[in-house]
């Protein structure tokens, strides 16, 4: 697998009260891992990180994702985003590409 075969980012949030709050990471093919935390509660502000992974941590999520068979699952029965909120996973491995949304849990 080449690193530009892989991308994983999960994102969850709303849009409330104190604006639009969220969690997002993701795992870039250049083993960059960026993360982000956007909360407005008692004024706080968007935490926003970035760090390098090694190649065998992209190999070990890839690995758990073909043992997962996450790419095999299809999410039209699941709960659409809604005024609570949503979630979203988008991997793109191999030649495969999908992005899930539900709403939250």
């Amino acid at each position: 697998m080449s690193s530009a075969d892989f991308y994983l980012r999960y994102y969850v949030g709303h849009k409330g009260k104190f604006g639009h709050e969220f969690l997002e990471f993701e795992f870039r093919p250049d083993g960059k891992l960026r993360y982000a935390n956007n909360s407005n509660y008692k004024n706080d502000t968007m935490i926003r990180k970035e760090c390098s992974v090694s190649p065998a941590v992209l190999k070990e999520l890839s690995r758990i994702i073909e043992e997962a068979e996450i790419m095999y699952e299809d999410d039209k029965m699941w709960p659409a985003p809604d005024r609570i909120g949503r979630q979203e996973l988008e991997i793109v491995h191999k030649n495969q590409h999908i992005c899930f949304n539900t709403s939250k849990i």
